[in-house]
């Protein structure tokens, strides 16, 4: 392991200003997002509408800092031949990849999955580095609601995340370590913040233990929020305190940024929740995005399927970057969302 150069891809993936576009939608998740546009679901399709996003100019090479493919979009070449690596790389972005296998269900843990794919992994990482990849994804899953989580399932994918981790590095590949706590309960904000206090605290102990360099990954955390399903909702302001106060009870001051993921929150929520964490600023790591959905749905909606749509689609996209962009500053406005309408 190389810990000056995988902590210098560490650090370039949170650059100041840029974030993470998170492209690494299965074929079945990208298929019903293709059916919400009236898209049909083909290889040629998925090629053409993620390359639609990779040779948005503006967009990758000012405020994307890496890209998280599919194992199908890695090894994918342009409409002109060029490998789909190549074009992002040009472009002034990291190539990264998704290696889980998903979850599945937890033994015993009614309700509650454990995330597969440990077998093989460090085989699947010298071909990945071999295809272009810098840096990798592994994404636990952690539910609330009656009795759950357990400490079996906290413990079991921490466990996993932490071993994903430090074969990542020993592969020389910098290893995105993402638990993310779901919001598609009816809990309120403070159940929300005890799962992720006690997911975090269990992570960054298995870490230790499997003797990951945490100068040399970038953590992917969900935010501190409301259940979808909760009828009280929280303010921006205090999604952003409580938010903050877990990261800063948990987390060293090693770790060179937290990139967020969206879970499920609308695009300008995503947004905003991540300025107002900028703004209130004095932390020892970067914090920026690392969004799917949240910076995809607008993009998609505007192509549908069309190669006619492809500019409109570049230029919904390059929205979206620069709207997060400015939000990893601390200088995002509500206002400069209704002048871009």
């Amino acid at each position: 392991m190389n810990l000056a150069e995988l902590n210098r891809v560490a650090e370039a993936m949170v650059a100041p200003g840029r974030g993470i576009l998170a492209a690494d939608e299965s074929s079945a998740t990208i298929k019903k997002r293709f059916d919400a546009i009236g898209a049909e679901s083909t290889d040629n399709n998925r090629r053409d509408y993620r390359e639609l996003l990779f040779r948005s100019t503006e967009a990758m090479s000012k405020y994307i800092s890496g890209v998280i493919l599919y194992d199908e979009t890695i090894r994918q070449n342009a409409k002109d031949g060029t490998p789909l690596v190549k074009v992002i790389e040009r472009a002034g972005s990291l190539p990264g990849i998704k290696v889980d296998k998903g979850p599945k269900p937890l033994p015993f843990c009614p309700n509650e999955v454990i995330t597969e794919g440990l077998d093989g992994l460090r085989e699947r990482l010298v071909e990945y580095r071999g295809l272009g990849a810098k840096f990798a994804k592994w994404r636990a899953v952690i539910d609330i609601g009656a009795g759950i989580p357990t400490q079996t399932c906290i413990n079991t994918n921490a466990h996993a995340l932490a071993r994903y981790a430090a074969l990542c590095q020993d592969e020389g590949i910098v290893p995105i370590v993402e638990p993310e706590v779901l919001m598609d309960g009816d809990h309120d904000i403070d159940r929300c913040y005890i799962a992720t206090e006690w997911t975090l605290k269990r992570v960054f102990e298995q870490l230790y233990d499997q003797r990951v360099a945490l100068e040399a990954i970038v953590l992917k955390p969900n935010m501190v929020v409301a259940g979808k399903k909760c009828g009280k909702r929280a303010t921006v302001e205090e999604a952003a305190e409580k938010t903050l106060k877990v990261l800063k009870a948990c987390v060293p001051a090693a770790v060179p940024g937290i990139a967020f993921l969206s879970g499920g929150q609308s695009d300008e929520e995503a947004t905003a929740h991540l300025d107002a964490m900028n703004r209130i600023g004095g932390l020892p790591w970067k914090l920026t995005f690392s969004y799917g959905r949240a910076l995809q749905a607008a993009p998609q909606q505007a192509w549908s399927g069309k190669a006619e749509n492809v500019p409109a689609g570049q230029k919904a996209f390059s929205h979206r970057a620069l709207m997060n962009s400015l939000a990893a500053r601390g200088q995002w406005k509500a206002d400069l969302e209704k002048k871009a309408a």
